[in-house]
């Protein structure tokens, strides 16, 4: 159990070197944050970023001690977003099932003052998703992002952390985070781990990167991904606070 005023490192994992370049800033702000905090550049995809993550926890200090963050650019679903919006994830969903998100409210606060912040389930995908593929995924899944690793970067930080002796059904759950139903997705014991999602649009219905005059849109995405560390290390604070 971490308790306040001990160092609880924190991961945050990102897929591709540009996402990495914003977050280069990170060292400077150690001094604000609540423990080690490490920068993880996974690869591109579900299956490299599950194991890039699972490689980085092997062998800490304290099993389920450290708290891990994905984030990254991400494709809007919702109509009326625009590149540069925060998504915060409720939770994160792919075919292998879903994770619940820690202190979602407490993160989409401290990001409010960032930009425009959408709370919800962030899908994942094994292939980049576009046009009418997208609308069909919103309407079938009511998730209002997708990307590629940060549902398995989630469940990837969740199975290497140590298991709570109350099981659930149907989610892989956080300590604090109700679980819910998931009909028939794989049962997970409930395991412990600090996990969350923030993704910043980069493309959104009516304004996807493949457009012309949409390159504007990537580059008010990258400010917003360099600016929003702060509201990082502010989440990793409060997990010293005893809620868990």
């Amino acid at each position: 159990m971490t308790l306040p005023g001990d160092r609880l490192p924190l991961l945050i994992a990102c897929a591709l070197g540009i996402e990495r370049l914003a977050l280069r800033h990170h060292a400077a702000a150690a001094d604000a944050a609540a423990g080690p905090v490490t920068v993880l550049r996974t690869g591109m995809g579900p299956e490299a970023a599950g194991r890039a993550v699972a490689s980085a926890l092997r062998g800490e200090a304290e099993e389920g001690g450290t708290a891990v963050l994905a984030t990254g650019f991400c494709a809007g679903l919702v109509p009326g977003m625009h590149p540069g919006d925060l998504v915060v994830a409720e939770e994160t969903r792919d075919a292998s099932g879903r994770t619940e998100c820690t202190g979602t409210g407490r993160l989409a606060q401290a990001l409010s003052a960032y930009g425009t912040v959408h709370t919800g389930p962030v899908a994942g995908s094994a292939h980049v998703v576009r046009g009418p593929a997208r609308a069909a995924l919103h309407s079938a899944s009511g998730a209002v992002a997708v990307d590629m690793e940060s549902a398995a970067t989630l469940r990837s930080a969740m199975l290497t952390a140590g298991p709570l002796p109350t099981p659930v059904t149907g989610a892989v759950a956080v300590a604090g985070a109700g679980a819910g139903e998931e009909g028939d997705r794989p049962s997970v014991a409930a395991l412990r781990r600090p996990v969350a999602a923030v993704r910043v649009v980069v493309d959104a219905p009516g304004h996807e990167l493949i457009r012309l005059g949409t390159l504007r849109g990537g580059i008010s995405a990258f400010r917003v991904l360099r600016s929003i560390l702060p509201a990082f290390l502010e989440w990793h604070r409060s997990l010293l606070l005893p809620w868990r």
